[in-house]
């Protein structure tokens, strides 16, 4: 049997919060200055099989977005092991890793490093993402002269363009107008009717978890409270809110 392709092994993650930057920045070189904990995950253990489709639910805080960072390789465990094997694309801070002061298509380079790809990857790739982007002459521009929606066109397009293994979606998305946000759905149910594509569904919405996936998580307070069928999930879920 082949491995996950992710594993979460007795992982938790503690954040220090100090009172203001001045405070964070002294926290860097002094180990032991003065800070409050905030405990995000409490030794939480789940395994993800390669073509899975996973709805993760949970109220604000119960800790859903510190596992996309571990995954996305924004942060990593306090204690215990994360194991990720395949390429990531998640649907979350779109406009992240964008250098500001290069053209949209250094930056289609640029992202396409950090999520892992080689330049003759991201090359056989560039022009279907700038075709799907649609921002026009803009791509050869620098992004610091991109509206907010431009931004997140070309960003969307990356992440849905690299043929990723694991897709990450947060339904709050929201792209540009009507006809790019109709784009979009019909980009992001291409990606996931793929056999061999892992979905990690992050939602409120049952009905929306039940269309698109077979398992589902229930987070509270940082722990794994229930782990199985959708439907059983979401009844469990409901129970709690």
């Amino acid at each position: 049997m082949s491995e996950p392709i992710i594993k979460f092994t007795n992982v938790s993650k503690t954040y220090k919060l100090y009172k203001n930057d001045k405070h964070r920045l002294i926290g860097i070189f002094l180990k032991n200055y003065k800070h409050t904990k905030k405990q995000a995950i409490n030794n939480v253990s789940f395994s993800v099989e390669r073509g899975e489709s996973v709805a993760l639910f949970g109220k604000n805080g119960a800790g859903k977005s510190t596992i996309l960072k571990m995954i996305t390789g924004v942060c990593f465990p306090t204690t215990g092991e994360v194991a990720v094997h395949g390429i990531v694309s998640a649907l979350l801070e779109l406009t992240s890793g964008f250098d500001l002061e290069s053209s949209g298509r250094a930056n289609i380079y640029l992202k396409g490093q950090i999520l892992g790809l080689k330049d003759e990857q991201i090359k056989s790739l560039e022009q279907g993402i700038i075709d799907f982007a649609d921002i026009g002459e803009y791509i050869n521009q620098p992004v610091r002269t991109y509206s907010s929606g431009m931004k997140a066109r070309l960003g969307f397009s990356i992440c849905v363009n690299i043929n990723p293994e694991i897709f990450i979606i947060d339904e709050a998305l929201s792209v540009g107008d009507t006809a790019f946000k109709n784009k979009c759905l019909k980009k992001v149910n291409e990606i996931i009717s793929k056999d061999d594509v892992t979905l990690l569904f992050v939602t409120h919405s049952p009905a929306m978890a039940r269309e698109f996936c077979t398992r589902g998580i229930v987070l509270s307070q940082g722990k794994s409270v229930f782990d199985g069928n959708i439907d059983e999930a979401i009844k469990y879920y409901e129970s709690t809110i």
